[in-house]
């Protein structure tokens, strides 16, 4: 009987992406699954050439795939909006209801990497800071802040389920004490949905304590749930307790579809030398075939990076002289060696 083929679109975004998605997708057609792979566009040069930073074309893809892989997008900084331009990732967030982000944490075999490290992210994805409602009179600047009851209970819901599948840990993370009526609503809304995992030990932890355990306990936290603002600040702490961005994966995961991309940005100082890390985008791939249900195939790509990482080539960031097509080289040589009962 054969298998029906998996519909995956690529979106190599700007800057790094163009590198590290390409390369992905070598890795991708050496597990030998049906992947039906399609590139599509967006980001800031999109934007730059057809004035949308996600063509409806893309956006029309995407929902008709099975998963997205997702590169890096740039968003230009500073004090003035760029008249029409919505950042690609938040748009596709917000349009697709992509409520969930999952960033796991894992120890990984190189130098700095702290030992027995092993936790889950769980943000919020659509809310909080980041509905980008924002008003400024003259020397004053302000951001509208939006928690909602219902989408802070189905966010909880995602975390409960995820602990219930792993160590049945669960730390809700808020500010209730200086924000009571926004933190303080996703923070009541999670303890009361989790009334019904009654397996899962949940607590709650205020952000500024939460990060300093982080730096000194990570080994103590399993399951982490929270706000869009507290969620993305804490990730990238959490990553670079196990050997920094160039190692952390993510997905972005609603009822219908998912995106899943690494959380590093477009790094422009390094676009196009070759050079970049694609291990992230390699373990964010692994989440993308996970959340497909080819579990083992997933195992067996993360556990070939973990090769590399501790036997080398390494790239620059992490210490060693390798390009992005020596250090791609050579975890698929990795994951062509690894018996598929190797990596379980």
């Amino acid at each position: 009987m054969t298998r029906r083929a998996y519909t995956i679109t690529l979106i190599p975004g700007d800057g790094i992406g163009q590198e590290v998605v390409p390369a992905a997708e070598r890795l991708l057609r050496e597990t030998g699954l049906p992947l039906e792979m399609h590139y599509a566009e967006a980001g800031w040069d999109t934007f730059q050439k057809v004035g949308k930073s996600v063509p409806d074309e893309t956006l029309e893809r995407v929902k008709a795939s099975d998963a997205t892989l997702a590169g890096a997008f740039t968003s230009p900084s500073g004090s003035q909006k760029v008249p029409g331009f919505q950042g690609a990732i938040r748009y596709l967030r917000r349009t697709l209801d992509l409520f969930a982000n999952l960033r796991p944490t894992k120890s990984r075999p190189i130098p700095g990497s702290m030992k027995n490290v092993d936790m889950l992210m769980v943000r919020e994805n659509t809310q909080g800071l980041y509905v980008e409602q924002e008003r400024r009179y003259g020397d004053v600047a302000i951001a509208d802040c939006v928690i909602t009851k219902g989408a802070s209970e189905r966010i909880a819901k995602v975390a409960l389920k995820e602990a219930q599948r792993r160590r049945r840990k669960l730390a809700v993370i808020h500010k209730a004490n200086v924000l009571p009526l926004t933190t303080g609503l996703f923070l009541e809304t999670a303890l009361e949905a989790a009334k019904a995992f009654p397996e899962v030990e949940t607590y709650d932890i205020i952000v500024d304590a939460a990060a300093m355990k982080l730096v000194r306990d990570p080994q103590s936290f399993d399951v982490l749930v929270t706000t869009n603002l507290f969620g993305d600040i804490l990730s990238d702490l959490m990553a670079g307790l196990v050997g920094g961005l160039g190692l952390a994966p993510s997905a972005n995961i609603g009822e219908r579809t998912a995106i899943f991309e690494p959380v590093h940005g477009s790094a422009p100082d390094i676009a196009g030398k070759g050079v970049a890390n694609p291990a992230a985008t390699f373990l964010t791939a692994a989440m993308m075939l996970d959340y497909l249900g080819e579990a083992a195939t997933a195992k067996r790509i993360d556990r070939a990076v973990d090769t590399v990482l501790e036997e080398g080539p390494r790239t620059a960031d992490l210490g060693g002289k390798a390009d992005t097509e020596e250090f791609t080289d050579a975890v698929i040589e990795a994951f062509r060696s690894l018996a598929p009962h190797e990596a379980a």
